[in-house]
């Protein structure tokens, strides 16, 4: 019996909605579910709505609430703190890339970000809820 695999949603928290659209076209086109927050109030309100989410992609600059908040709210949040944070941010410094991964970021991605890099920290770091790797498409 073959077992369907529950498409895998994404959240991209992005204010400059061209790298905003620009992640959402190379994550749907992987075949991910994504919705998409322009600051970061929004971003944390539908990270509370969709406790179910496979990954968040955060920018750390964001009016309203930054980056760095929202990052920290959902990993003091036992409901939210299992859900994979790639940070995908201009900040390059190494003290910055250290605070988010200390954080508990499970990647940081330095901006600007081809498709190919994105999509392999993307897919090493989805929560795929107990569905073994193998089950996976993979490339032959």
């Amino acid at each position: 019996m073959a077992t369907r695999h529950k498409v895998k949603t994404v959240l991209v928290i992005e204010d400059e909605a061209d790298i905003r659209n620009f992640a959402f076209r190379v994550l749907e086109l992987e075949g991910y579910h994504v919705l998409q927050a322009s600051d970061g109030n929004e971003g944390l309100r539908l990270v509370r709505k969709n406790r179910g989410l496979s990954l968040v992609l955060l920018d750390l600059r964001l009016p309203g609430r930054d980056g760095w908040v929202v990052l920290q709210e959902m990993k003091k949040d036992p409901e939210l703190s299992a859900i994979p944070v790639v940070v995908f941010s201009a900040l390059a410094a190494a003290w910055q890339r250290r605070r988010a991964l200390g954080m508990g970021a499970a990647a940081y991605l330095t901006k600007p970000v081809d498709a190919t890099s994105l999509k392999r920290a993307v897919s090493s770091k989805v929560r795929w809820e107990g569905v073994m790797s193998a089950c996976r498409p993979e490339n032959h």
